[in-house]
């Protein structure tokens, strides 16, 4: 690990993972549906069907995987928490779900790992989908009461709480073209979800402060924007992007204000940006490869296109592999919002690379190694520069349900055999437990 650079001893290492991507038991001790079950269940929606309701069967597994990452040796683990499994109804609580992540956060607590819960992963009830889901304003007043709820249980003993994650991605993907759940194609009308979803995790703020809750924050998912020419057409397009994908889920947190003032205003009410622009402890980034952005084709849905570019090396899922845009997304934040950027936490990172085990039983996933090697030297450039930047989690400890690409793309550092939910270490489980031990002086 000598040719990786040393990020201190108080930087904070860790994994992240998502309550449907990897809970399974979907049906158990009074877990209501999610709009990702009902979206999983309708025909051509996911890769070959493939739906959550098994997934890495953590729900039945957890003190397995929790022993998983102590020997790993994380300081943190970012998981969620299930909407559903807490009001199955959206509005009732089920004291059952509330004893799962009971059980989930002591467990880590005696092995020595700091808890760090995210509110929201896309998993909303589908009982609340069914009155508008996040069209209608009335969802940020339920998540703030769910916020409630969860944070009166686990404040006390949960580190740190992530609002919501990748508001962008469930806006964009889930409302704009209707790849994720709920399959909704509002193109640009999307972005009234996305003022919710900020109301939503400015209420969430106030509510976890109100239990306790002293770290506090959203993981956001954050591009740098490259324009592929320098026509003036083209960087008209890079811009409205960046505005759309980066500065629409930040401005209003950090800044009090709408970037996209008399482009595309959503209907708000006298006061709403004081309540998004709570005061956050942390910045929680995710983030994976630039965006390159060309001018739109005529007659294109939107005014930007999104390309693959030519010359780099693609994971697995199609995404090119450019490390240096890691370094340039994290400066090009500071340099942007200055000292009202708050510390970050990079709370996504990773790729599919799907090497399965050799006769020996062993995955040879060097390619993840790799890039994660050059994307930590890429942050710590970043860091050089000026950003502050306190922790990093790797995505993801398993593979687990991709969402609309099913079990075909795996992001993890653990294998898992859906078949028989055997947990395999891959070779870069072993290089990230002797980074991490290493970094801490062990």
């Amino acid at each position: 690990m000598s040719d990786l650079p040393h990020f201190g001893s108080n930087f904070l290492w860790g994994v992240s993972t998502a309550a449907y991507q990897i809970e399974g038991a979907v049906d158990e001790d009074g877990r209501g549906r999610s709009i990702w079950d009902e979206f999983s269940h309708s025909p051509g929606r996911t890769k070959d069907g493939d739906t959550g309701d098994v997934a890495c069967d953590h729900y039945h597994r957890y003190r397995d995987d929790v022993a998983l990452l102590a020997d790993l040796g994380v300081d943190a683990y970012r998981f969620s928490i299930s909407w559903p499994r807490i009001q199955p109804d959206g509005v009732t609580v089920e004291p059952r779900g509330l004893d799962f992540y009971d059980r989930l956060v002591d467990a880590l607590l005696e092995r020595g790992i700091e808890p760090s819960a995210t509110l929201f992963h896309w998993d909303s009830p589908q009982a609340l989908e069914a009155s508008g889901g996040w069209e209608n304003r009335d969802i940020a007043e339920r998540f703030a009461q769910y916020a409630h709820v969860v944070g009166e249980r686990l404040a006390d003993r949960v580190t740190r709480w992530f609002t919501l994650n990748e508001t962008v991605v469930f806006t964009l993907l889930g409302h704009g073209n209707g790849i994720h759940a709920p399959g909704k194609e509002l193109g640009f009308g999307a972005l009234q979800v996305a003022w919710h979803q900020l109301l939503a995790h400015g209420r969430a703020v106030q509510a976890l402060r109100a239990a306790g809750a002293s770290q506090v924050g959203p993981a956001n998912n954050h591009t740098q924007v490259r324009p592929v020419d320098d026509s003036d057409e083209t960087r008209d397009a890079a811009h409205l992007f960046d505005l759309v994908y980066n500065r629409a889920f930040l401005d209003p947190i950090l800044l009090g204000t709408w970037p996209l003032a008399g482009i595309v205003d959503p209907v708000a009410h006298d006061g709403d940006l004081g309540v998004i622009a709570q005061p956050i402890d942390f910045l929680g980034v995710n983030s994976y490869n630039p965006q390159y952005i060309a001018a739109a084709a005529p007659g294109g849905e939107v005014p930007f296109d999104q390309v693959v570019p030519d010359g780099f090396e693609l994971n697995d899922f199609g995404w090119p592999i450019i490390p240096e845009g890691f370094t340039q997304m994290l400066v090009g934040l500071k340099e942007t919002y200055g000292d009202a950027l708050p510390p970050i936490l990079i709370t996504e990172n990773g790729g599919a690379f799907n090497e399965a085990p050799g006769p020996d039983g062993r995955v040879r996933d060097q390619r993840r190694i790799d890039y994660t090697a050059a994307h930590l030297a890429a942050l710590r450039g970043a860091m050089d520069a000026g950003v502050d930047v306190r922790g990093y989690f790797h995505w993801s400890l398993m593979d687990n349900f991709e969402w609309a690409e099913g079990y075909s793309q795996r992001f993890g550092m653990t294998y898992v055999d859906y078949a028989t939910q055997q947990r395999i270490p891959k070779d870069s489980f072993a290089w990230y437990r002797s980074l991490i031990a290493a970094q801490h002086g062990r």
